[in-house]
């Protein structure tokens, strides 16, 4: 008993120390010029224009690299070689190294010196200091997220069931529709959570090919910093850190209550 009292006791230490305190300090001097100077803040149109950018970046890269991911995963779990060995390898860089090394690597790759900016910009187009550079920088680094949470269910769950459905005369997208994916739906909505928070939270790889202008190319992560280290704006760093806060709260109250709900579908049905 003196074990799991000792135990949760340096849990919950822990916690408060990181996560309790902080969010209690910053919901503190959020508030403490009051509710008008809060909506003044968030409401400002580049603050707008930062979370509308974030929203849409995530739009964009969560259901790519959802899609991604499942066959990503199908891949690794389902098939052998050494092909299979190096997308395994490759699936886990973005977790490895650091995200500045993904932005650097992008702007190498995309920008008017790299190996592909030239001919981009003949055909008009532009990779870096834009979105479109933001929305490469998000898709590298959320790229683990779908295929690590999905890789591990798809080898418990086995083959047994699609090659039962097989045999019934079920074709590939039958399968991968009606047996595959609902085996494994969970974990996929689990990565796809993830990625999206990683996305709205992604700071060090955006930065670099974003080129932080104003209004134009800031997400929220790099508003916040941008008000709080260039600007002394530290009631718009605050407010804009809560709303990041509570926009990931709400998507994790959301999964928990679909899951919750399953859990009580499967209770039901089970009786």
């Amino acid at each position: 008993m003196k074990a799991r009292v000792a135990i949760r006791l340096t849990v919950a230490v822990y916690l408060l120390v990181l996560v309790g305190l902080p969010v209690g300090f910053l919901l503190i001097h959020t508030w403490a010029g009051g509710a008008s100077a809060v909506w003044r803040s968030i409401s400002s149109p580049d603050a707008v224009h930062a979370v509308m950018l974030t929203l849409e970046t995530a739009a964009v890269v969560v259901p790519l690299n959802t899609l991604v991911g499942i066959g990503a995963s199908l891949l690794i779990a389902r098939r052998r070689g050494p092909w299979v060995r190096v997308l395994d390898v490759l699936v886990d860089i973005p977790v490895a190294v650091s995200p500045v090394i993904i932005g650097v690597s992008l702007v190498l790759a995309y920008s008017r010196i790299g190996w592909f900016g030239t001919a981009l910009a003949n055909w008009g187009l532009r990779v870096i200091f834009s979105p479109v550079g933001i929305v490469l920088a998000s898709l590298a680094v959320t790229l683990p997220y779908v295929v690590r949470s999905t890789v591990p269910l798809l080898r418990e769950v086995g083959t047994d069931q699609e090659w039962a459905a097989r045999t019934l005369g079920a074709g590939p997208w039958r399968i991968l529709w009606r047996v595959t994916l609902p085996s494994v739906k969970w974990g996929v909505t689990y990565g796809a959570v993830l990625a999206f928070l990683r996305t709205l939270g992604e700071f060090g790889a955006v930065l670099i090919v974003s080129g932080n202008v104003t209004g134009s190319t800031q997400t929220l992560p790099i508003y916040i910093f941008d008000s709080w280290d260039q600007n002394f704006d530290f009631l718009g760093s605050f407010a804009g850190a809560l709303e990041l806060a509570l926009i990931a709260v709400v998507v994790m109250v959301i999964l928990s209550a679909l899951q919750r709900r399953e859990r009580k579908l499967h209770a039901h049905s089970a009786l």
